[in-house]
């Protein structure tokens, strides 16, 4: 951008979003949106109190006989708690690890699908224009529609299932990696890829021989980066039937076991932050 226009910009941005704040205050106040509902205070500390004991203490702390009971005393059921909170913790493992799958495949059908499109969306490689406006449409039309909006396509398409979720991350990482892949590929040494043109290549051997060894390392980057947003984003597909531990954070919120709730979002928390953690090696490795 011209750097002129930029003491110009700024201040008119800065009324522009100032006036969207205000629209925004001023539409939700009109319509009473604003308000916190009834009792907020109380309705926190009775739920921080549920969350301050996640579920998981009881596999070794929870009563072995904890006794159910009607409003006349009658006994209703026996639970062993232990024993119930040693199934629950096996099925989040099998969740972690359906959510894991979700992540992992969904963004490796991405990457796969965005590359052509990337070469093609690239303005330096110098695609036809017909075909370099159709990419750049697609990409952008797949990063607008958010992952949860496919997933629900998805599911009445395909069933309920991993496979619906495998499908919405990579659909929506589409427009994702094929952006970061092209603006990686419009910052290359043109030289060598005009120098491998010369010796009468094809385009696969240009993209072999010039292309590829100058930005492998940035896809690798980009794929670790998309990679690490979609274990956060596969969690809530489970809520509308894509398995993995965003149904089983459904089945805690719907029946308002909010002590599993908890165990669930502690999961969730130390599966990214491993997960980040790694990624974050590997990016430093590759600069």
């Amino acid at each position: 951008m011209n750097a002129r226009a930029m003491p110009g910009l700024l201040p008119r941005f800065g009324i522009g979003y100032a006036l969207l704040l205000a629209a925004c205050l001023a539409s939700l106040a009109a319509q009473g949106e604003l308000s916190l509902g009834r009792a907020p205070l109380d309705n926190l500390a009775r739920t921080l109190g549920d969350f301050a004991r996640p579920s998981f203490v009881d596999l070794w702390f929870g009563p072995e006989r904890l006794e159910y009971r009607s409003e006349d005393g009658s006994l209703l059921r026996v639970e062993d708690r232990r024993a119930a909170e040693a199934g629950f913790l096996l099925a989040v493992a099998r969740g972690a690890w359906v959510t894991l799958q979700i992540a992992t495949l969904g963004s490796l059908l991405a990457a796969l699908l965005a590359l052509p499109l990337a070469l093609l969306a690239a303005r330096n490689l110098q695609a036809p224009k017909g075909a370099q406006r159709a990419a750049r449409a697609l990409l952008d039309a797949t990063r607008a529609v958010h992952t949860l909006v496919f997933g629900l396509l998805l599911v009445g398409i395909v069933g309920l299932g991993p496979m619906a979720g495998i499908l919405a991350i990579a659909l929506h990482s589409l427009g994702s990696y094929g952006k970061l892949f092209a603006e990686s590929i419009e910052v290359l040494d043109m030289d060598a890829i005009h120098a491998v043109r010369a010796s009468g290549a094809t385009p696969l051997q240009v993209f072999g021989r010039a292309v590829l060894p100058q930005v492998a390392p940035q896809f690798l980057g980009h794929h670790l980066y998309v990679w690490e947003f979609n274990i956060r984003d596969s969690t809530v597909l489970g809520l509308i039937g894509a398995g993995g531990l965003g149904l089983l954070i459904s089945e805690a919120v719907s029946l308002f076991q909010w002590s599993r709730l908890a165990t669930l979002l502690i999961v969730v928390i130390a599966l990214v932050a491993l997960f980040d953690g790694l990624s974050r090696r590997l990016r430093e490795a590759l600069q």
